[in-house]
């Protein structure tokens, strides 16, 4: 009980400085802190949690470990070749879609598909098309900046795709079970879709310091929300009736 009121007392202080080192513009800085803070909340779920979800764990540890390489390829800078830059820039951000994709199966492994299909038909739909014209935006937006090649730009919206699934994905989860648990997983990833969004903003399209720093708080609320409802629990589906 100790060593989890440590870490999470050293959690609470490295998100003070992860956002201090954001304000402040060092962003090597930054990024270490980050990977530091992540380490110690994969530890902290780890050893804190009776019942751990085999997917939540392994997207807790697949992104502590891309944030790792992000901070070697941050403290490296300038000493990497432009391929060694796109080898760490591939990597690091398959291993963020692949930590996502295990977020997402591990919303879907909760989810009677069936019965959420035939409650929330128009829902969904409606969903999908969203989803889409987001990540057509978003992704027409990176590729008018003209600074990707036509790889890094499958890649991104790859990326884009990936997290705005995770949304809609979040929704319909909150919608057919409508407790507690959901609207912290709903609540984490809208925030995770605003950080991603207002990263790729500030690497392509306005790269203000605020808007980092903007990034940097979503991200810190995504994953407090995250593991907030990691120590919840499903409650059975409410199945509502009216009588006429």
């Amino acid at each position: 009980m100790k060593l989890t009121k440590i870490l999470g007392a050293s959690l609470i202080g490295m998100s003070v400085m992860f956002l201090a080192f954001q304000t402040a513009d060092h962003e090597k800085w930054a990024a270490g802190i980050r990977a530091l803070a992540m380490v110690l909340l994969t530890t902290l779920y780890l050893i804190g949690n009776r019942q751990k979800s085999i997917l939540f764990s392994s997207f807790l540890v697949v992104f502590t470990i891309a944030d790792i390489f992000n901070f070697i390829s941050f403290n490296e800078g300038t000493s990497l070749s432009d391929a060694q830059y796109k080898v760490f820039y591939f990597f690091i951000n398959i291993l963020y879609i692949f930590a996502y994709s295990l977020l997402i199966l591990r919303i879907f492994s909760t989810l009677n598909v069936k019965a959420v299909f035939k409650k929330f038909p128009l829902q969904i739909f409606l969903l999908i098309v969203l989803g889409i014209f987001c990540v057509h935006y978003v992704s027409v937006t990176v590729k008018g900046a003209d600074l990707l090649s036509g790889s890094e730009y499958a890649l991104e919206m790859a990326y884009n795709a990936i997290i705005v699934f995770l949304m809609c994905l979040a929704l319909i989860n909150y919608m057919y079970r409508d407790d507690q648990k959901a609207i912290h997983i709903l609540i984490g990833s809208i925030f995770i879709v605003f950080s991603e969004v207002l990263q790729l903003a500030y690497f392509y399209v306005a790269p203000f310091n605020i808007v980092n720093v903007m990034c940097s708080v979503f991200f810190v609320l995504a994953f407090l929300f995250l593991y907030m409802q990691s120590r919840l629990k499903h409650q059975i589906p409410i199945q509502y009736t009216y009588d006429r």
